[in-house]
């Protein structure tokens, strides 16, 4: 029988997955009361608040840093996360959270482009099956007219701006922790997205439910899953940490599905299972000794960036 502690260890781990699943139902439910600019604006203004409640959140970056940690703001905040308001205008909250489970994918596609390296063969493979896994996923949207088409395209520019956005925070996480850079990249993203969020909020037909979901969104999606995040990276390693992501698209077809009644067709189904597979060949290549994953209680190398 395991112990408390191996149980805690797993809690730690699956957490962040489970809040990062249920996100997209957040954002569908707070579009319910305010704008696509809205939700992106609000859920860093609640994220960029909880997190500052840390104090690790408020360690120093070095000056000559801080043009490096605006891009991550761009490219891993104001971006992609106004990016999934807009598409969940046009595809469900199922279908987005399961396209997410591509950003391993494309984490390893810019890394290895960056490197100017080819990964390993046990790797080709595994971004092989991951990306007909996408494929398959996007394919009947994509037959259901322009706008379906045009909501699958913001959600893959926003997981592809991920895997940039994550090559380039890593060097700056390992040198001064994933929690100040996150913060200051989410200050950034804040004043990026106020012009056009501000108006939206003040616009805003307010409810409870839609209300709540955004600070859901907010507080927990875009604070405590990073934190919950880096914490597990620094103490587990960064390749067991990650495999929170797995739990993303299967949460969020559950909820998008029982809550909002959703409907996703079989094939994408078929391609959200096959997309996890090739993350899952990923995982296990990056352990093998050819690969091998970063040592218990290494620095926080990556945090995975999700809705």
């Amino acid at each position: 029988m395991s112990s408390p502690s191996r149980y805690s260890s797993w809690a730690i781990i699956a957490i962040p997955g489970l809040i990062w699943g249920s996100s997209f139902l957040f954002i569908a439910e707070g579009l319910e009361a305010v704008g696509p600019n809205g939700v992106t604006f609000l859920r860093i203004l609640i994220g960029f608040a909880t997190l500052g409640l840390f104090p690790g959140a408020w360690k120093p970056v070095s000056r000559s840093s801080w043009g490096w940690v605006a891009l991550v703001g761009v490219i891993w905040m104001a971006f992609p996360l106004s990016m999934f308001p807009y598409a969940e205008q046009h595809v469900s909250s199922a279908l987005t959270g399961m396209l997410n489970a591509a950003t391993p994918l494309f984490i390893a596609i810019v890394a290895s482009v960056l490197a100017r390296k080819l990964p390993a063969r046990a790797m080709v493979i595994g971004l092989a099956v991951g990306m007909l896994g996408a494929f398959l996923m996007a394919l009947p949207a994509l037959g259901e007219g322009h706008s379906s088409a045009s909501g699958v395209g913001m959600i893959l520019a926003a997981v592809i701006s991920y895997g940039f956005a994550l090559n380039l925070a890593r060097p700056l996480q390992q040198q001064f922790g994933a929690l100040p850079v996150i913060w200051r990249a989410q200050a950034v993203a804040l004043l990026l997205t106020a012009p056009l969020g501000l108006p939206d909020v003040l616009k805003g037909q307010w409810s409870l439910g839609p209300a709540l979901s955004l600070v859901g969104l907010g507080a927990l999606g875009t604070a405590v899953a990073y934190v919950l995040m880096a914490y597990a990276a620094g103490k587990f390693g960064a390749t067991r940490a990650s495999s929170t992501t797995f739990l993303i698209p299967p949460v969020a077809l559950l909820l998008g599905v029982t809550i909002r009644n959703e409907r996703v067709a079989p094939l994408a189904l078929l391609g959200g299972a096959t997309c996890l597979l090739g993350a899952w060949l990923m995982n296990r290549a990056r352990q093998s000794p050819a690969a091998p994953a970063p040592e218990r209680g290494s620095a926080p190398a990556r945090v995975q960036p999700t809705a």
